[in-house]
């Protein structure tokens, strides 16, 4: 089990993300660099970003090289999409979600971004 916004819990869901075929379809054609903050954790703020490049995944703790769009959320927020509890569309709808960067491109990929929650609620996490 890997703490949640962890080095580990980055790299845990990356790989699994990557070893998800219906996630390389999804990402089929997608550039996308996502740079998420989360606020208000028990750690504080925490800053993780993801890369989808023609269904490849990159990832990890800290800040991306040249986001596309930056999101930020509070904590719980951020545990209730990473459980696939809740989903980033009705996250923003309901202000949860503070999204800066390029909106036409994150709303381009929205579907590609909905298939992920699945996958990463499927890695074994310590909130």
């Amino acid at each position: 089990m890997v703490k949640f916004l962890s080095p580990e819990w980055a790299e845990s869901v990356t790989i699994a993300l990557n070893d998800s075929t219906d996630i390389k379809g999804a990402l089929k054609d997608v550039e996308l660099t996502l740079q998420q903050i989360v606020t208000g954790g028990p750690d504080g703020e925490v800053t993780y970003w993801t890369r989808f490049v023609d269904g490849y995944v990159e990832g990890g703790v800290g800040d991306a090289p040249e986001p596309d769009v930056t999101i930020t959320q509070d904590y719980e927020t951020a545990v209730a999409l990473a459980r696939d509890e809740l989903n980033a569309q009705s996250a923003f709808m309901q202000g949860k979600l503070k999204v800066k960067g390029n909106m036409g491109k994150l709303l381009q990929n929205q579907s590609a971004i909905q298939a992920l929650g699945p996958v990463m609620a499927s890695v074994q996490t310590e909130y």
